[in-house]
């Protein structure tokens, strides 16, 4: 079994140590994380580990020998920078696993504080509140409310703002489901939470004031969506 641990990989041993997810099951044979997500390294950096050599096929290593004699290679491409690994590694000394633990901890913690105040604006229904998985809150607007606006209008009023809170529908047999969500990582401070907070709340007073009486479609909103459109 492979575990795709892009976020999780950073977040489960810091915050969640007993969760049982890595080598110390049987069935798990390699393991790949995202040193850029979670991981606080520089974009591009990302890793896999195996249990052991056994795991890895030989079929997936080349044999390579322009370097005075053969030596294997996992790589596709070959000659790249080493900046992010350094980096990634400088992290790994720095913070330590206290470090990252506190960091990721507060990562929660601030998307736990969003969840509760955006639920507190009474419009809207929490899906996903920053407990039992990455540091992030999902939210639809209530079903049978009319608030004068739709989630793609308050994605759209937001980035206004300077805000990209993306709103998106569901993929095929749910498409009609729009969410909005926010991911945490480190450098989304409380203040910066509570900042977003504020013109969530001016733009609500706005659309109160000034009901959209053509609201905007999937495609004029141009917000990701999970069917490629």
């Amino acid at each position: 079994m492979h575990v795709d641990a892009a976020s999780g990989g950073f977040l489960a041993p810091f915050v969640e140590p007993d969760l049982e997810w890595d080598f110390r099951l049987p069935r798990v044979k390699s393991i790949n994380g995202s040193g850029h997500k979670y991981g606080l390294a520089p974009l591009g950096v990302g890793w896999i580990l195996w249990r052991d050599t056994a795991c890895l096929d030989e079929e997936l290593i080349f044999q390579v020998n322009y370097l005075c004699g053969s030596m294997p290679t996992f790589a596709l491409n070959f000659s790249r920078p080493g900046g992010q690994v350094v980096s990634q590694y400088y992290n790994f000394l720095r913070y330590g696993r206290d470090g990252y633990r506190k960091i990721q901890q507060e990562c929660y913690n601030t998307a736990q504080f969003l969840a509760k105040a955006i639920e507190e604006m009474g419009i809207f229904t929490i899906i996903y509140g920053g407990k039992g998985g990455i540091p992030a809150v999902t939210w639809k607007l209530k079903d049978n409310i009319k608030v004068g606006f739709t989630a793609y209008d308050l994605a759209d009023r937001l980035r206004t703002r300077g805000w990209l809170v993306p709103a998106y529908s569901m993929p095929n047999n749910c498409t009609d489901l729009v969410v909005q969500r926010i991911i945490v990582r480190h450098g989304v401070s409380r203040d910066l939470a509570t900042l977003l907070l504020d013109d969530f709340k001016r733009t609500i007073a706005f659309f109160e004031k000034h009901p959209v009486s053509t609201p905007l479609s999937r495609a004029e909103a141009g917000s990701y969506n999970h069917n490629g459109i």
